[in-house]
């Protein structure tokens, strides 16, 4: 009994357990839920607890989970060259084994799953609460929404999982995997039902909550993801033409820490500096530059940064290639570049490049000086929310969806619109495969460390060699492995063999187009969960 309100005040107090077994609940306990959600503001904390629970949001290893698949692709190097790099340098170089799999790995797939358990609580004990119908709908919805996200997240990650629906006795967890169209299927159901009962607005006080829009968002997403064309066009239509959103006129706006749930902003995660509360972006800290340089007497200035996920040359040469400086200047900062949008004070950028392995670092999660001297802390305390769905990413999802409907003036269009905000010329003049290359590629200048760029690598085939693009820019013949081996000649990069230079040479192709399930989890299910091919 005990056991039980412990799990449920931990979820809703917004903290995370270290239990290894995080989806057991004890058949004993199951009674106390029947009290627990008595009034609109304790059901409402519970659910203000699934929102901290799927951020990941309270110690930087957490958000260091995050940031992992960053890592492996081609958009990034691993970097933090002044410390242990512990696990993270066996995903980002590809020679992760299920039986050692990292730490961050098995975090990630235990904090996904503590997230759908507390969903599970509410879609299933909110409805009998005595609180009123129209809190009732909110919250389940909003329940419904993060179960969705988090299976999303799974699936990318480690394709057919265990899905649970339900709290889940002690029993439960010896569950087989089930196959990814089921665990799709599910995530469709509950969006489409979130979708349903969401507000498509809140009030100022509670901005930021998940709406309607959000929802049809996430669909829009996942359909394109499951290759369903019609939908994802559908839903990422209907966001651009009815939704009460907007691309920003400039795009370096987008992360501003001015700028929560700016005009672009579908759903994102809040952030403030509250000293009181852990509830700021770490990113800033974890991604920023090692050793930053300020004259004596201007130590407030100062990003104490790890120097993790840092930008490749290979990405800064796409912007390069496409004459983008826009979106360039507002996705890396280089060493000894002015900061785009913060000139005035950060006019020369100077960090310690023996400490840094790319001499570039993301200007999307960068805290202009303003902030960083207002900053009482600054390693937990950074209001720069973490932006999840924005308009943007609808129009490439219609852009490419049009494209495999034959639609080409559709994903023409979309492109043009994309490129026209960051001063660029159309692609009018491409089809056929060219025409689709010219999409994926807006996708990664786009969304550039957003966490989507490994999982569109994995989904995406290429229509030339009909194998998955991340075949194509990983192993020994990749375009990503043999641009850092034999072309770049790269001042920051190559000088440093504390990250081998030829990140992404193990890749094997029917392996690690998905991570491994962790060994562990396997054990405790006894055998019933299965590995991935090839683990």
């Amino acid at each position: 009994m005990k056991r039980l309100i412990n799990i449920v005040l931990t979820i809703a107090l917004l903290t995370a357990t270290a239990c290894e077994d995080f989806i057991e609940i004890e058949d004993r306990g199951q009674q106390n839920l029947d009290n627990y959600f008595a009034t609109d503001a304790e059901a409402e904390a519970f659910v203000n607890g699934i929102y901290k629970s799927f951020a990941i949001w309270d110690e930087w290893w957490q958000q260091v989970s995050r940031i992992t698949n960053i890592m492996a692709t081609d958009d990034a190097w691993m970097g933090n060259l002044g410390q242990n790099p512990g696990d993270h340098f066996a995903m980002a170089h590809y020679f992760v084994e299920a039986s050692n799999a990292p730490g961050a790995l098995k975090n990630y797939y235990r904090f996904k799953y503590e997230n759908i358990g507390a969903c599970n609580i509410a879609i299933s004990r909110i409805p009998e609460a005595n609180i009123s119908e129209g809190m009732k709908n909110r919250l389940v919805g909003e329940a419904k929404f993060f179960r969705a996200f988090s299976y999303w997240e799974l699936v990318q990650n480690f394709g057919d999982v265990v899905l649970i629906t339900q709290p889940e006795s002690s029993g439960g967890i010896n569950k087989a995997r089930s196959p990814k169209a089921e665990v799709y299927a599910q995530m469709v159901q509950d969006l489409k039902e979130a979708a349903a009962v969401l507000p498509p607005t809140y009030d100022e006080a509670n901005t930021g909550r998940v709406t309607s829009w959000a929802a049809k968002a996430l669909l829009a997403r996942t359909y394109l993801f499951m290759a369903d064309y019609a939908n994802a066009y559908a839903y990422a239509d209907t966001v651009i033409k009815e939704g009460p959103f907007e691309l920003e006129p400039n795009f370096v706006d987008i992360w501003s820490v001015y700028n929560h749930n700016g005009l672009e902003s579908i759903f994102e995660i809040k952030a403030n500096s509250d000293q009181n509360y852990n509830v700021g972006n770490r990113f800033s800290v974890v991604m920023a530059a090692r050793g930053e340089m300020w004259p004596e007497g201007e130590e407030d200035k100062v990003m104490d940064g790890w120097g993790w996920c840092v930008p490749s040359s290979h990405l800064e040469q796409a912007y390069i290639s496409e004459g983008d400086e826009i979106r360039r200047k507002s996705t890396i900062i280089k060493l000894g570049e002015p900061v785009y949008g913060d000139e005035a004070a950060n006019p020369n950028y100077q960090f310690n490049p023996d400490l840094n392995k790319s001499g570039r670092v993301w200007r999307k999660y960068y805290v202009p000086i303003a902030m960083r001297q207002q900053l009482v802390t600054k390693d937990r305390h950074i209001p720069l929310p973490k932006i999840l769905l924005r308009l943007a990413e609808m129009y490439l999802t219609r852009a490419e969806a049009a494209y495999f409907q034959n639609n080409v003036a559709q994903a023409r269009a979309d492109i043009k619109t994309i490129r026209a905000r960051v001063e660029l010329g159309d692609k009018d003049g491409l089809s056929g495969n060219d025409l689709l290359y010219a999409i994926w590629k807006e996708r990664r200048l786009e969304m550039a460390s957003e966490e989507l760029r490994l999982f569109d690598l994995r989904r995406q085939i290429d229509p030339v060699s009909g194998q998955p693009m991340i075949a194509e820019a990983m192993g020994p013949d990749g375009y990503f492995v043999q641009y850092n081996l034999n072309e770049s000649t790269d001042p920051y990069e190559t000088i440093h063999p504390e990250e081998r230079q030829d990140k992404g040479i193990r890749y094997q192709p029917g392996r690690h187009e998905l991570w491994p399930i962790p060994q562990s989890e396997i054990d405790r299910s006894q055998g019933v969960v299965t590995q991935n091919p090839n683990y």
